[in-house]
């Protein structure tokens, strides 16, 4: 499948069945944490990137051959920011219409001012958009927005949306150390979401690949720290662990692929989601994806993550100063 993935264990929505409408990395973001690389060119238009049927038909075939270890949710996300998509809200009526699986859709959140993109979110169960910052500065800073997606824009399409949204509203809070921990950024981001009042804060920290070389994790002590100041909606994320569903894949190599097209992951955590091969087999159908320029090494923080060849991840740099 092309556009169905999973499901994948999700450390926010147990085992997720991924819906993913889009070319790789279409984004209209590109932030300096991003496990898939850098965003090459800042997509705006909304359109029909692929047909909703075809995205459709996947869904029909993963929902008429269950895994066993069942569907808690169905997610739109993936390779790359949903709502620039603009049959959405086609898809996610279509999804409703062939299973009572609630439906959950993962977002930075830049298109919510947007009437028509509000209304296409509305029937999902859940939604959880990007909250990384707090002000202007940080905003530009972590998220590098296109140009036009102004940062007070986002603010006013996030409290719109959660005005008339009836579903969980669940915001997501990356952080990066030296760019939106500092204490001030904090606050920045808990009065931001003070007006949002979403349901759930989540916060993580980046332990993928990041697209910028220079983007380090939080300590454990920032974190708490984080947690505190993010006040009693907040709580911090671990890493999601099991195996990963494959759906209407039979070959190593397309899995693999379809994998880490999403999710980069070291030898051992691939190892650990596709369970269903042995360890020889993975790592021998990741050497020749490699060979033949589907698949990349990429080494953060000392660590070597196997991730999609299209991805592309910048050695060196600085990042912002902090403040």
């Amino acid at each position: 499948m092309q556009h169905v993935f999973g499901p994948v264990p999700s450390r926010r929505l147990g085992q997720s069945l991924g819906v993913d409408p889009l070319p790789f990395k279409t984004c209209n973001w590109n932030c300096v944490y991003c496990q898939l690389g850098r965003t090459a060119r800042l997509s705006l238009e909304r359109r029909e990137f692929v047909p909703v049927e075809a995205v459709l038909s996947e869904v029909r075939e993963a929902l008429a051959a269950p895994p066993p270890q069942g569907i808690d949710w169905i997610t739109f996300a993936g390779s790359g920011e949903p709502t620039l998509h603009s049959g959405l809200g086609r898809m996610i009526r279509g999804v409703r219409e062939l299973t009572s699986v609630p439906i959950a859709v993962i977002t930075n959140g830049s298109l919510l001012h947007l009437p028509e993109v509000r209304a296409e979110l509305a029937p999902a169960a859940a939604v959880l958009p990007s909250v990384d910052a707090g002000n202007e500065q940080c905003y530009r800073a972590i998220n590098r927005a296109a140009p036009a997606l102004a940062f007070q824009r986002f603010v006013a399409g996030l409290i719109d949306f959660r005005r008339g949204y009836s579903g969980r509203l669940l915001a997501e809070v990356m952080l990066v150390a030296g760019v939106n921990d500092a204490d001030a950024e904090l606050r920045d981001i808990a009065a931001l979401l003070e007006r949002v009042e979403p349901d759930e804060v989540h916060i993580s920290t980046a332990v993928r690949p990041p697209a910028e070389a220079w983007v380090r994790p939080l300590s454990e002590e920032r974190l708490a720290r984080a947690a505190e100041l993010l006040g009693p909606r907040a709580r911090l994320l671990g890493l999601a662990r099991g195996e990963f569903g494959a759906s209407g894949l039979t070959e190593i190599a397309d899995a693999v692929v379809a994998v880490v097209m999403r999710h980069p992951m070291t030898e051992e955590e691939l190892r650990a989601a596709l369970g269903r091969w042995s360890a020889g087999e993975i790592e021998l159908a990741a050497k020749r994806l490699e060979h033949d320029g589907r698949l990349r090494e990429v080494r953060r923080g000392g660590r070597r993550f196997w991730c999609y060849a299209g991805g592309r991840y910048r050695e060196g740099g600085k990042g912002p100063a902090s403040r």
